[in-house]
C-alpha cells in the first residue's frame, strides 16, 4: 500500500492492509499467563475511581506473522498500575492474528487470521497452565480483520473486510473450541462508495440490547442490523442504515445507555453520533463531525467511551494523536475538547484497562504500545513512561 493510504483498502491484496514500522520484538518463547477477569464494580465513575488495580495484570497483543518485521503469534505480556508493560512470551503458531477478542468467562482467547483464506482460531487460557490453541476455522472469505463474542458465549462473530462478508461460527460450551462456519452473509448491495471496488465488512459487534448484531462496511458506506438465530446460528437482516458517500465507516462503539452509538469514519476524516432504536435495531446516523485533526484525512481507527459515559476517545493514524470528546445529552452529542499526541506512529487500536484508569494504544507504524493515565473526573490523559517496543502491533487487550 502506498504511504498516502491507510485503511481504504481495495481487493488487490492483503498487502495493502500493512505497514512496517522499525520493531522490537516481543520474546519468541511461548509463555503462560495467568488470568483474573471477572470485573463486578458498577459503572459510575466515582466507583471507578475508588477500585484498586491489580498488579502485574495480563495484556496480549495482536500483530501480523506474514509481514517484514511482524510477530511470530500472539504476543503475551503483563503491565503493572503505572502502565509499565513487560513481555512474557508468545502464543506461537497463529498466523496474522491482527484482532483478538476474549470469551465473557474469560476461558478462551480469540483472532482473526488475517489471509486470502481467512480463517479464526480459538486459545484456551487455562488459570495457571499454558496456552493451548485449540484450532483454527475458514471464514469463508478473504482478510478478516473483525471479531467479536455474542454475549450468549455461543456464537463467534467475524468480518472479512477484503470479500465484504460476515461469517458465524458455534462456540462449544465446555471447551471454547469453534465449529464449523453456521452462516456467511456477503454486503452486495449497495453499490460500493466511490473510490471503493466492493463491500468491505469492517466490524460486527452486538448491540446493548444483546437482540441485534451490527455490521459495519467501510465499502458500501453501511451499516446493516441483523437478527441471530442463537439456536441455528443464522443471521436474518432486518435494517440498514446508509452514511454519506465516501464516508468510510470503519468501528461503531455504543453510549453505555445504548441509546446512540458513535462512528468513526475513516475515509472523510469525521466522526458520527447515529441514534439507536432497540425494538427493531434500527441505526440512525447524525451530521458529520470533526475529528479536531485539520483538512485533509487522518484515518480515523476507533472509538472508546467510558462506561459512565462521559468522555470519548478517538485514534487518528495519520495525526498521530487521540482526540478527547465530552459526551453530553445522555450521550447525544460529542463536544469536541482536545488532541492529544500518542507518542508514537499510526494508533490502529485502544483500549481501556478493567478499572478505567489507564488507556492503552497499539501503534502500527512505530512497532509501539503506549500508555496514558486516564483522569476519571475530566477525562484528560496523560502519558506514562516510555512507549513499550512490540513486533507490528495492532491489536491491545489489557485484563
Amino acid at each position: 500500500m502506498s504511504s498516502a493510504r491507510s485503511g481504504t483498502r481495495t481487493g488487490s491484496g492483503l498487502a495493502r492492509r500493512r505497514f512496517v514500522g522499525t520493531v522490537a520484538g516481543l520474546a519468541a518463547t511461548a509463555g503462560a499467563v495467568a488470568l483474573s477477569v471477572k470485573d463486578t464494580g458498577p459503572a459510575q465513575a466515582r466507583h471507578r475511581a475508588e477500585r484498586r488495580p491489580r498488579a502485574d495484570r495480563p495484556l496480549f497483543l495482536g500483530t501480523y506473522t506474514s509481514t517484514e518485521g511482524g510477530g511470530t503469534g500472539i504476543g503475551l505480556g503483563t503491565y503493572d498500575p503505572g502502565g509499565r508493560i513487560s513481555a512474557t512470551g508468545v502464543v506461537a503458531d497463529v498466523a496474522d492474528p491482527s484482532y483478538l477478542a476474549l470469551a465473557p468467562d474469560g476461558r478462551t482467547l480469540y483472532a482473526v487470521n488475517e489471509r486470502q483464506q481467512g480463517g479464526v482460531t480459538a486459545i484456551a487460557l487455562p488459570a495457571g497452565g499454558a496456552s493451548k490453541v485449540l484450532g483454527t476455522r475458514s471464514t469463508g472469505g478473504a482478510g478478516p480483520c473483525h471479531l467479536s463474542v455474542h454475549p450468549g458465549g455461543r456464537w463467534l462473530l467475524s468480518a472479512n473486510y477484503l470479500s465484504g462478508n460476515v461469517a458465524v461460527h458455534p462456540i462449544a460450551p465446555d471447551s471454547g473450541a469453534l465449529g464449523e462456519r453456521t452462516d456467511l452473509v456477503t454486503h452486495d448491495s449497495p453499490a460500493p462508495g466511490p473510490g471503493q471496488d466492493g463491500p468491505h465488512a469492517h466490524q460486527i459487534l452486538t448491540a446493548p440490547d444483546g437482540r441485534h448484531v451490527l455490521a459495519v462496511d467501510l465499502g458500501n458506506d453501511t451499516v446493516y442490523t441483523y437478527r441471530l438465530d442463537e439456536t441455528a446460528g443464522k443471521l436474518t437482516e432486518v435494517s440498514r442504515a446508509a452514511l454519506r458517500p465516501g464516508a468510510g465507516p470503519r468501528h461503531l462503539t455504543f453510549h453505555p445507555s445504548g441509546r446512540f452509538a458513535y462512528l468513526a469514519n475513516e475515509v472523510d476524516n469525521t466522526v458520527v453520533v447515529c441514534g439507536y432504536d432497540a425494538a427493531g435495531g434500527r441505526l440512525t446516523p447524525g451530521t458529520p463531525q470533526s475529528t479536531g485533526t485539520g483538512a485533509g484525512t487522518s484515518y480515523p481507527a476507533q472509538l472508546l467511551v467510558t462506561r459512565d459515559g462521559g468522555f470519548a476517545y478517538l485514534a487518528n493514524r495519520g495525526h498521530n494523536s487521540l482526540t478527547r470528546y465530552a459526551v453530553e445529552g445522555g450521550g447525544a452529542r460529542l463536544r469536541l475538547l482536545d488532541t492529544v499526541p500518542v507518542g508514537g506512529d499510526f494508533p490502529r487500536h485502544l483500549a481501556f484497562s478493567p478499572d478505567e484508569r489507564l488507556l492503552f494504544a497499539a501503534n502500527q507504524k512505530s512497532g509501539t504500545v503506549t500508555v496514558f493515565s486516564v483522569d476519571a473526573g475530566s477525562g484528560g490523559l496523560i502519558r506514562t513512561g516510555e512507549p513499550f517496543a512490540a513486533p507490528v502491533p495492532v491489536c491491545v487487550l489489557p485484563l
